[in-house]
């Protein structure tokens, strides 16, 4: 697995899904095999079968996790500079075609939220604005064509 670059919070997040998934899923799903296995003849038992992919899952998120909080990198915010767009960033940003402004935080793939406005620092937009100081175009390649925006603002 790559090294993963992020914020204190992220491998907290992190750390947090681990310990619910180890502390509270993993006793869930044991109790649910031991259960369906007590149901009697296994080679028919669909809720034990159920049960036991549900395990497999499980134990791969958990795998995965583990990896990822192994290989992660931690970025010191306080060496944050906002002269350009770099991860970590708030940048307000006006789109062209529509006038449109809006606000992105570029974070690592771990930490993105559209809904929150956080964007993986490997999306065509972020990838896009990356470099880019206030005043300039940053023209970003979308499945749908050619998105300008133009730099309104950068803050931490």
């Amino acid at each position: 697995m790559a090294t993963t670059y992020m914020t204190a919070d992220g491998l907290q997040k992190l750390k947090d899904e681990l310990q619910f998934l180890e502390g509270t899923e993993r006793p869930r799903v044991i109790a649910a095999i031991a259960e369906a296995r007590d149901k009697g003849d296994l080679s028919e038992n669909a809720e034990y079968d159920a049960a036991k992919e549900e395990q497999g899952h499980l134990e791969s998120k958990i795998a995965m996790l583990k990896a990822k909080i192994m290989d992660a990198r931690i970025i010191d915010e306080s060496t944050i500079k906002t002269d350009e767009v770099q991860i970590l960033t708030k940048v307000r940003v006006k789109n062209l075609r529509n006038n449109q402004e809006k606000t992105y935080q570029l974070v690592t793939e771990g930490e993105a939220d559209i809904m929150s406005g956080k964007i993986a620092v490997t999306t065509p937009i972020a990838k896009g604005l990356m470099g880019k100081k206030v005043g300039e175009i940053a023209e970003v390649n979308v499945p749908a064509g050619t998105m300008k925006f133009e730099i309104l603002e950068i803050s931490i």
